[in-house]
């Protein structure tokens, strides 16, 4: 059997900043490869963001097909000053595990690999599968999205996912996550003339357009809210002028003017749909700007049916209490991955991620372990139990 908290300070040991995989892959391809999964080792991109190693792993096959997804990179530590032990150390204190990535989410990856190993000892039935990838914190261009691509190619996709992100909110096992809202930027560049305050028939202020550009963006009601999404809602998020020069004096009408606005929807939108409205709205006030639109994911959403009610009831026999279902929170690569099929996320509390001395209780995975555990019994029952349940 493998010891799910000394995997994780293995792995949290390998400084795995997006790009770089630091031997975090290589860690895990050992002990899958160990298990007796087949291992592949998948590549894409270039600089600046790559290139991102990713990992499939599979094991068996015939139905179902599951698989666990989730990611070896981490955020970079911030001020090293703000944590009080090396955030590379994998270091146990007090009962908890402490170290970058730790919550997000090494320690997931750890709990699951040990409770594949429990898979393996009732004889793996069906085929298990492991979607890691290295980009997961960045641009998530080069992992999970060509990764899919080619597992279709192969005809490898899974019936069914579970995604490992840090979903519970206060305690473990009380919060599943059963979708996302999508996520679109903008950046609004607005040109003008520039000129001096006294005389502004003379110059053409592109703050003004931005204003009312601003102004009409944030005056619409996206939408109210679903039973299962909240409200979408959109953000300035930066503002500036002079292509973030500034304007150092206090009487001139500057030349550019410029702003980034972000909208979190759900799934009464397209992100093509937001973005056509954006655009139409900035050409009403400014026709000479340059936008630029990234979609960053599209809403989705697993309606809840055999997979949230077989995680939900691996949950509440570990902890006693059903999680609640939910759509809340920021995007993950289970976007990608509900394109091709049902896919659910539950993983530790999420308190901690990003956060200078990021950490887990020990018992926290321990007992995430034996909910992971649960799971792939409950999803390797016979096929037909399976299908009716």
């Amino acid at each position: 059997m493998i010891d799910p908290v000394e995997l994780a300070q293995r792995l949290i040991r390998c400084a795995s900043v997006t790009p770089v995989d630091a031997g975090a892959q290589d860690v895990l391809a050992a002990e899958l490869t160990a298990l007796g999964f087949h291992v592949e080792r998948l590549t894409f991109g270039g600089p600046p963001d790559g290139p991102v190693g990713n990992l499939f792993a599979t094991l068996g096959d015939g139905a179902p097909h599951f698989a666990f997804a989730g990611h070896t990179d981490v955020v970079p530590i911030g001020n090293p000053a703000g944590w009080s032990v090396d955030p590379f150390a994998g270091t146990i204190a007090d009962g908890q595990l402490v170290g970058r990535g730790a919550n997000d989410m090494k320690s997931a990856i750890a709990a699951f690999v040990a409770a594949a190993a429990g898979h393996v000892a009732r004889g793996a039935p069906g085929r298990l599968s492991f979607i890691i990838t290295g980009d997961e914190e960045g641009p998530a261009q080069f992992g999970t999205a060509p990764v899919l691509e080619w597992l279709e190619a192969r005809g490898l996709v899974p019936d069914f996912c579970l995604v490992g992100e840090p979903t519970s909110a206060r305690v473990l096992g009380d919060m599943v996550k059963i979708g996302r809202r999508g996520s679109v930027n903008a950046w609004i560049n607005i040109f003008g003339a520039q000129g001096h305050v006294a005389y502004p028939d003379r110059a053409d202020n592109p703050i003004t357009r931005l204003v009312a550009v601003l102004a009409d963006l944030k005056a619409r009601v996206l939408d109210t809210g679903s039973d299962w999404f909240q409200p979408s809602n959109l953000e300035v998020t930066d503002v500036a002028v002079n292509a973030g020069a500034g304007n150092p004096a206090s009487n001139m009408i500057p030349a550019q003017a410029s702003a980034r606005i972000n909208i979190r929807f759900n799934d009464a939108h397209r992100g093509a749909d937001l973005e056509a409205w954006i655009r139409a709205t900035v050409a009403a006030h400014a026709p000479s700007t340059d936008v630029t639109v990234k979609i960053s994911g599209e809403a989705f959403f697993t309606a809840p049916g055999a997979l949230s009610a077989i995680v939900a009831d691996a949950i509440a026999a570990v902890t006693g209490q059903p999680p609640e279902l939910s759509t809340t929170g920021g995007t993950s690569d289970a976007r990608f991955i509900r394109r091709l099929c049902p896919v659910v996320e539950f993983g530790l509390p999420g308190a901690t991620m990003h956060k200078a001395d990021e950490s887990v209780a020990i018992t926290d995975i321990m007992a995430l372990t034996a909910i992971y555990d649960g799971v792939l019994q409950r999803i390797y029952q016979p096929v037909d139990q399976w299908a009716s349940g």
